[in-house]
């Protein structure tokens, strides 16, 4: 099989860094293109991160004497990922769409535009049909793609067999972020080390409002949000990787803890779609008491799985737990990849 021409646009940031890092010998994709600012154009990518590179011990082979394109059409490759920074994404997503390219990005700009699907493979595949309706609406060849927020995609894991199986009401959440969530490089240790701040700016807005619409429901050419209301309060913390988050749920129906478990487990809706970085299992219960740890469970399923703890009776609500994911490979480079290769077996790209 010949394989997809891949371009990463913001290829010198973390979440790039981590696309290319995901991309060695992928089965399906290769790439042929890399992009980053006017500063790096033209230069080969191994020179310019010889002290930037940081999310493993070695620059990949393959990518070390590519060069650095800008960030505008005319790269050569079917479909980009795009890792830029909110602040630019908007514009330079949409030239690409506009030129006929695939663009599956991790930016924030366009999630939460009606026409643009905001995925989860495991969650809500059947909105990659937004599509259709946004090539025609907005007369491009190409079309963009996003994956959510990276505190989002680990609590709609969670919440999606809860919703399957007993109906969702109500979700509280507290969450614990890794700093890398940041970016690089981050927040300064004088106001992280021996602290915790309490604020990261739009992460509530984006995890009540996207949890909404990836759990809402496809109707025509729009999305019926999920009628669960979301409320979040989002921390970031002195851990490298992995957002931990502390949910409570009012479920519809009633359920034991032995049925919520159940449903946890028994959730691989991927299990024989052949994605290639599709995990064993999207979700893992941990029996510990204390558990699941960033230390000890952020690398689950290869970054992919993310991990629950601590299921128990709510005072308030009818219960609470824990989930963990890894925010740059599940809650960024892996789901930009993910969905990838859930367009490529929709036959959207690679046709």
């Amino acid at each position: 099989m010949s394989k997809i021409s891949i371009g990463v646009l913001g290829a010198t940031g973390m979440v790039g860094q981590t696309i290319l890092n995901l991309l060695s010998n992928h089965p399906w994709f290769e790439v042929t293109a890399i992009a980053a600012s006017e500063q790096s154009a033209g230069k080969k990518y191994g020179e310019v991160m010889a002290s930037r590179w940081n999310i493993s011990p070695e620059i990949p082979e393959y990518v070390r004497e590519m060069k650095i394109s800008e960030c505008r059409p005319g790269l050569e490759c079917e479909m980009v990922l795009s890792a830029l920074d909110s602040s630019v994404a908007l514009e330079i997503e949409q030239e690409f769409a506009k030129a006929g390219y695939a663009v599956s990005s991790n930016a924030s700009n366009h999630r939460m535009h009606p026409d643009v699907p905001l995925l989860i493979p495991e969650v809500n595949a059947d909105h990659v049909k937004l599509i259709d309706y946004q090539r025609k609406k907005r007369g491009w060849k190409g079309f963009i793609v996003t994956d959510p927020n990276c505190s989002t995609i680990g609590l709609t894991l969670a919440l999606k067999p809860l919703l399957d199986n007993f109906g969702l009401e109500k979700v509280i959440v507290t969450t614990m972020q890794g700093l890398s969530g940041a970016g690089y490089p981050g927040v300064p240790s004088m106001d992280i080390v021996d602290n915790l701040i309490p604020y990261i700016k739009n992460e509530e807005e984006k995890l009540e409002s996207e949890a909404q619409k990836i759990l809402g429901k496809l109707s025509g050419t729009s999305i019926k949000p999920a009628e669960a209301a979301v409320s979040a309060n989002c921390n970031r913390v002195a851990v490298r990787y992995g957002h931990t988050e502390c949910a409570s749920v009012k479920l519809s129906e009633e359920a034991t803890e032995d049925e919520i478990i159940k449903a946890f487990d028994n959730f691989h809706p991927l299990k024989h779609s052949g994605l290639p970085s599709a995990p064993e299992k999207p979700l893992i219960y941990l029996t510990g008491e204390n558990r699941p740890q960033p230390k000890l469970d952020v690398n689950a399923g290869n970054g992919m799985t993310a991990s629950i703890g601590r299921l128990r009776k709510c005072n308030i609500l009818d219960y609470k737990f824990v989930v963990l994911s890894h925010n740059l490979i599940r809650g960024a480079a892996g789901a930009a990849i993910l969905n990838a290769e859930l367009l490529k077996t929709t036959g959207y790209i690679g046709k």
